[in-house]
C-alpha cells in the first residue's frame, strides 16, 4: 500500500488520511505505524511537545499529542458504521453515507433521524423501527418486537403452531423458511458449495461449519489485515498462544479449538474417532453412533401416522412417507419409471446396463442386487429365516412372507383395471392381463406352442424331454407336474377336498366334481 507521508496532528487526522488509502476501513502492523503519529514538524506541534507523551493508546501502544486526540482516537478504533445493504463497515458516518450512495437507484429516501437513504420506501419503514421504541410485547414472555410479523412469528413458538406443512413426509414447520430447507431433504438439492472442496450442503449453516474443517492458524494469519471495528492486531495476537493450538497428527494443521480440530480430522480418510461400547464398530460422528446403537437397543422412535410403521432414523421414515404420498422424485431418463429412494434408481439402472455385479459362487449366478444374492444363497443352503406366525409356512425371502400373509388376511391389492379381478400379487395380476391381450411371450422352440406364462412353458417342454421331477414317496410313482403329485397323493391319504354343494358328496379331484354335477342338472 502507498502511504501519502502526510503530516497530521492527531491520529483522527491520521485514520482519515488511511481511510483514502486502504479499503473500507483496515488496516494492518505497517500502515498504522506510531511513527507516522508523531511526524507532524509543525511549529505548533514542536510548541506542545514537552518531550514526555503521556497520551498513549493502550490498545495499539500509539502515542499522541494532544489529550482531544486520545480520545478521538479510541472512538474511531472502537466505533464503526455498518452498510445495511452489503454489511460493509466504515470508521466515520459521514464515508458510509458517501458509500450508501452506490446502493441508490433513481429514487432516494433518507432517514430523517440518521440520514441513511434507501432505494425503497418499504426500506425505509422497515429501518424506521430501529429508532423507534420496541411497540410489539408478547403477552407470555414479555419480549418486545420492532414488528409485528415478527412477534405473530415468535408466538407460535408458545402456542406450538406450525401451519407450514411438508407435501412429502407430512412434517410441520413454524416458519416459512425452515420448510423451504426442510425440502431439500427430499429433493437433494444442495444450493450451498463449499469454495474449498466443492462438498454441497442444504443449509447455509452446515457450510458454515463445514468451512472450520479447513480453517488452520498458521504464522501467516497474524498478519492479515483486521477490520477497524473488529478486534486490534495485537488483540488477535493475544488470543492465540503457541501452547493453547490443537495440532492435526496427520497434517499438522493447528485449531484454536478442540471441536475444529475434531471436525477436520474426519475429512481425513478412515477418520473414524467414535467407537460402539457393545460391538466396536468406529464411526466418523458421534450421532452415527448414536443411531448405531439403536441395532443393539431395538428403539424404534420414529413411528408413521399413517400405517404405524416403526423405524429407527427419521431419514427412513421420511423415505417411507412417499409410499403413502405416492411422491417418487427419482426418475429413470431411459424408460421414465421413477422411485422413492435414489438407491433403488441406482439398481434399476442396471437394467439397462446389463451390469449385475454380484455373483452366486456356487453356481455362478448373477444379479443386479446385493439382496437377492442373499437370497438366493438360501436356495442352495436350505435357510428359511422368515416363518409364517399362522400356519408356520417358511420362506427364504422376507419379501415371500409377506406376500404369503396376504393369504391369510384376504387382502388382494393388485386388480385387473379391465374385468376388476384381483390378486395377492402383481406378477399374476400381469399374467392374467395377457388372458385379455393374447400375448403370449413364452414359445416352445420344439412345437413352436407359445405360453402366457414362462412357468407354464417349463412343464411343457417336459413333455418333449419325459422329464417327471415330482416323486411320490407312498409309491414311487413319477410325474411331470406338482399339482399331478398332489392329486395323486389324495388317493393315498383318502383326502376329499372337492365337496358338492347339492348333495354333500366329496371328491379328491375337481374334474370328478365336475362330472358328478352333471348328475344334477
Amino acid at each position: 500500500m502507498e502511504v501519502c507521508w502526510d503530516q497530521l496532528l492527531d491520529c483522527s487526522n491520521v485514520t482519515k488520511s488511511l481511510n483514502m488509502h486502504t479499503d473500507k476501513g483496515k488496516y494492518s502492523i505497517e500502515t498504522h505505524d506510531s511513527d507516522i503519529l508523531l511526524s507532524n514538524k509543525q511549529d505548533k506541534s514542536m510548541q506542545t511537545n514537552t518531550g514526555e507523551n503521556s497520551n498513549i493508546c493502550e490498545v495499539l501502544g500509539s502515542s499522541l499529542i494532544h489529550k482531544s486526540g486520545l480520545e478521538k482516537h479510541i472512538l474511531t478504533e472502537e466505533e464503526s458504521y455498518a452498510c445495511e445493504v452489503c454489511s460493509s463497515s466504515f470508521s466515520k458516518k459521514s464515508i458510509l453515507l458517501e458509500h450508501a450512495k452506490k446502493h441508490l437507484g433513481n429514487n432516494s429516501y433518507p432517514c430523517e433521524v440518521c440520514g441513511f437513504n434507501f432505494s425503497k420506501k418499504s426500506h425505509l419503514m422497515v429501518h424506521m423501527q430501529k429508532h423507534r421504541k420496541k411497540s410489539f410485547p408478547c403477552e407470555v414472555c414479555s419480549t418486545t418486537f420492532t414488528q409485528k410479523s415478527n412477534l405473530l412469528k415468535h408466538l407460535r413458538i408458545h402456542t406450538g403452531e406450525k401451519p407450514y406443512s411438508c407435501k412429502v413426509c407430512g412434517t410441520s414447520f413454524n416458519q416459512k423458511s425452515i420448510l423451504e430447507s426442510h425440502m431439500r431433504t427430499h429433493t437433494g438439492e444442495k444450493p450451498f458449495v463449499c469454495e474449498t472442496c466443492n462438498s454441497g450442503f442444504t443449509q447455509k449453516s452446515n457450510l458454515v461449519r463445514h468451512m472450520r474443517t479447513h480453517e488452520s492458524l498458521d504464522e501467516k494469519s497474524c498478519v492479515d489485515e483486521f477490520s477497524i471495528q473488529n478486534s486490534t492486531l495485537t488483540g488477535h495476537g493475544e488470543t492465540i498462544p503457541a501452547e493453547g493450538r490443537y495440532s492435526c497428527e496427520k497434517c499438522g494443521c493447528t485449531f484454536l479449538q478442540k471441536a475444529l480440530l475434531l471436525a477436520h480430522v474426519r475429512t481425513h480418510p478412515k477418520a473414524k474417532p467414535f467407537s460402539c461400547e457393545v460391538c466396536g464398530a468406529s464411526f466418523s460422528r458421534k450421532s452415527m453412533v448414536v443411531s448405531h446403537m439403536r441395532t443393539h437397543t431395538g428403539e424404534k422412535p420414529y413411528q408413521c401416522d399413517v400405517c404405524h410403521s416403526a423405524f429407527s432414523e427419521r431419514s427412513n421414515l421420511a423415505m417411507h412417507m412417499r409410499i403413502h404420498s405416492k411422491v417418487k422424485p427419482y426418475s429413470c431418463k431411459s424408460c421414465d419409471s421413477s422411485f422413492t429412494q435414489k438407491q433403488h434408481l441406482l439398481e434399476h439402472m442396471k437394467r439397462h446396463t446389463g451390469e449385475k455385479p454380484y455373483s452366486c459362487d456356487i453356481c455362478s449366478s448373477t444379479f443386479t442386487k446385493k439382496a437377492h444374492l442373499v437370497g438366493h444363497r438360501r436356495i442352495h443352503t436350505g435357510e428359511k429365516p422368515f416363518s409364517c406366525e399362522v400356519c408356520g409356512s417358511a420362506f427364504t425371502l422376507r419379501s415371500s412372507l409377506f406376500i404369503h400373509m396376504r393369504t391369510h388376511t384376504g387382502v388382494k391389492p393388485h386388480s385387473c383395471e379391465i374385468c376388476g379381478a384381483s390378486f395377492h400379487k402383481k406378477l399374476r395380476l400381469v399374467v392374467h392381463r395377457r388372458k385379455h391381450t393374447g400375448e403370449r411371450p413364452y414359445s416352445c422352440q420344439v412345437c413352436n406352442s407359445s405360453f402366457i406364462q414362462n412357468l407354464d412353458l417349463i412343464k411343457h417342454m417336459r413333455i418333449h424331454t419325459g422329464e417327471q421331477p415330482f416323486t411320490c414317496d407312498v409309491c414311487n410313482s413319477y410325474f411331470s407336474d406338482k399339482a399331478c403329485l398332489i392329486r395323486h397323493k389324495r388317493r393315498h391319504s383318502g383326502e376329499q377336498t372337492y365337496s358338492c354343494e347339492v348333495c354333500s358328496s366329496s371328491f379328491s379331484q375337481k374334474s370328478n366334481l365336475l362330472r358328478h354335477m352333471q348328475t344334477h342338472t
